[in-house]
């Protein structure tokens, strides 16, 4: 969790050094980020992408799949065509979030410490979950960063499991490297344009509702149900 917050802090140095030798304000930044950041040279465009997207963690779980269709867009001009434009930006795009994984990894294995969290272990939807999830973990993990699901309970899974540090970073990175590099290649390929990102962030806010809203309802009428909280009178 150290190297993790002194690798954000270093890249974020170097991309604010990066902006900054561009000749611009930082006032002009805060009034036009995007216009100015659509200008920039590739590369910084590419280090302001993995920062992004290693800051995407469980607990802070950003859109992803928008910032990869505004990368990987023919006017961003990071790649000449679709094929590089699939292996530069999903390459990049899998680094910035196995980083943000293993953070994931490293505060769910701390949390774990916690009895009471712990004896998420003991219960007999863990033990089935545990099976399914031995019988083929790498598999598993590279599917599930493949495919975006509105829950990602599988590294918390991983991690409750004790499996591996290093395949699991790799499973990462190859699921995330083939998710990001199918969007970039099409969104390359076809020439969306800033549609397509509109599009992926509007998908992206469906999936973040269908991830909090049921619970939320569950606390709105659950909060009605058991009647005025206390300390509250009846007028």
């Amino acid at each position: 969790m150290a190297l993790y917050g002194g690798l954000i802090v270093a890249s974020g140095g170097v991309l604010a050094a990066l902006l900054a030798a561009q000749g611009r304000s930082w006032a002009e930044w805060r009034a036009h980020p995007m216009e100015l950041l659509a200008a920039a040279p590739p590369a910084v465009k590419l280090l302001a992408f993995a920062v992004y997207l290693s800051l995407c963690t469980t607990f802070l779980p950003l859109p992803t799949g928008w910032i990869v269709a505004a990368v990987a867009m023919r006017q961003a001009g990071v790649a000449s065509n679709a094929l590089v434009a699939a292996t530069v930006v999903g390459a990049v795009g899998a680094a910035g979030s196995t980083l943000a994984n293993l953070f994931d990894y490293h505060l769910f294995t701390w949390l774990l410490r916690r009895r009471r969290i712990a004896r998420v272990r003991q219960t007999r939807l863990y033990a089935a979950a545990a099976r399914w999830f031995a019988r083929a973990p790498f598999v598993i993990l590279v599917i599930f960063n493949i495919v975006p699901i509105p829950v990602d309970v599988i590294r918390m899974l991983a991690t409750t499991c004790r499996y591996g540090r290093l395949p699991f970073a790799a499973a990462n990175y190859a699921g995330r490297f083939v998710r990001y590099g199918v969007i970039a290649y099409v969104t390359h390929w076809l020439n969306l344009g800033r549609w397509a990102v509109v599009v992926l962030l509007a998908l992206a806010v469906l999936l973040g509702a269908v991830k909090v809203l049921p619970a939320a309802a569950r606390r709105l009428f659950g909060r009605g149900a058991n009647g005025p909280s206390r300390g509250v009178s009846d007028t």
